[in-house]
C-alpha cells in the first residue's frame, strides 16, 4: 500500500479542517513547498494536494501554488478541489499534475465525467467521494466541499463509471477527517468487496502506523494522511514500508558513517 501525504490549501496556507468544517481550521507554519520537500525526503513518491477554496467555491483558487508543486522533480502530484470542467483537467495535466481528482462534478455530471476518463485516460483521473454514514451505516455522498447532501449512496455514485474504465477512487469518511480516531476499516472492507477492480484510496482518521498496517491488510491501494504526518505521529522507520522512495536502514547507516 502506498502512503500519500496530503497538503490542504486554503488562501495559500497549509491547513487541516476538522470533519470538513471550514470554521474548524488548524493552520500550520509549514509552507506548501516546504512540506513537499519534507515528504519527498521521507521517500514519498506521490502527494495529494487539495484546494479547499476550490472545493467549496468551484474555482481553482490556489492554481499557482498547485502548478509550482507539480513542477518539482521526483514526486508525483495528485490534485483536487474546484475541478469542474475538462478545460481545468487539461490545464492541470499540461502543467505537471500527474492525476486530477474530480469530486462534486462526478456526482452532479456523471456522464460528462465518464467522458473525461476516456479522453484523458483512467490513470490520470481519480474520482473522490466524501461520505457521512447514515443511521443505518450506509455511506451517503456529500458535495461542494462537504457542504451539500447529494442524496446518493457511495455505491450509487460509483455505478455510472464502472463500465467506463474507472481505476482510482478516493473515499473520505468526513466524520473521521482530521479527528485522529482511526480510519473506517469497515467502510473500506465493504468497498473492496463490492468493487474489487478499483484502486481504493482511504482518507480520514489515520493516526498511526497501526492504522496504515490495518488498511494495507484490507488491500487498500493507497492511504492519504494529513494531520498525523504534520504532527509527526509516525516515525520514519514506521513509514518506510509505505513510501517507495524511502532510504533503506542500511543505506541510511552507511550515509551516516560516511
Amino acid at each position: 500500500m502506498l502512503l500519500m501525504p496530503a497538503i490542504d490549501l486554503r488562501q495559500g496556507r497549509c491547513v487541516r479542517l476538522y470533519q470538513g468544517d471550514f470554521g474548524a481550521e488548524t493552520r500550520y507554519e509549514f509552507g506548501p513547498h516546504e512540506l513537499l520537500l519534507r515528504y519527498r525526503a521521507l521517500g514519498a513518491s506521490w502527494l495529494h494536494v487539495v484546494d479547499l477554496d476550490g472545493a467549496r467555491d468551484g474555482v481553482l483558487a490556489n492554481r499557482a501554488i498547485v502548478t509550482a508543486l507539480a513542477s518539482q522533480p521526483a514526486v508525483n502530484v495528485q490534485v483536487g478541489g474546484g475541478v469542474r470542467s475538462a478545460q481545468t483537467v487539461d490545464d492541470l495535466l499540461r502543467h505537471g499534475v500527474e492525476r486530477v481528482v474530480v469530486g462534486s462534478t462526478a456526482v452532479e455530471r456523471a456522464v460528462e465525467v465518464a467522458g473525461w476518463i476516456a479522453r484523458f485516460g483512467a490513470e490520470r483521473i481519480c474520482l473522490a467521494f466524501d461520505v457521512r454514514l447514515d443511521a443505518a451505516g450506509t455511506p451517503q455522498v456529500r458535495t461542494r466541499g462537504w457542504t451539500q447532501d447529494s442524496a446518493l449512496t457511495l455505491w450509487q455514485a460509483l455505478e455510472p463509471f464502472r463500465a467506463h474504465g474507472l481505476i482510482h477512487v478516493l473515499c473520505t469518511d468526513i466524520e473521521r477527517d482530521g479527528a485522529l480516531v482511526g480510519p473506517n476499516l469497515a467502510l473500506y472492507e465493504e468497498a473492496q468487496k463490492r468493487c474489487p477492480e478499483l484502486q481504493w484510496q482511504a482518507s480520514g482518521g489515520i493516526r498511526d502506523a497501526a492504522d496504515l498496517n490495518a488498511l494495507a491488510r484490507l488491500g487498500v491501494a493507497a492511504a492519504v494522511s494529513g494531520k498525523a504526518l504534520l504532527e509527526e505521529r509516525m516515525t520514519q522507520e514506521e513509514l518506510r514500508p509505505f513510501l517507495p522512495n524511502a532510504s533503506s536502514p542500511a543505506s541510511t547507516s552507511a550515509t551516516a558513517r560516511s
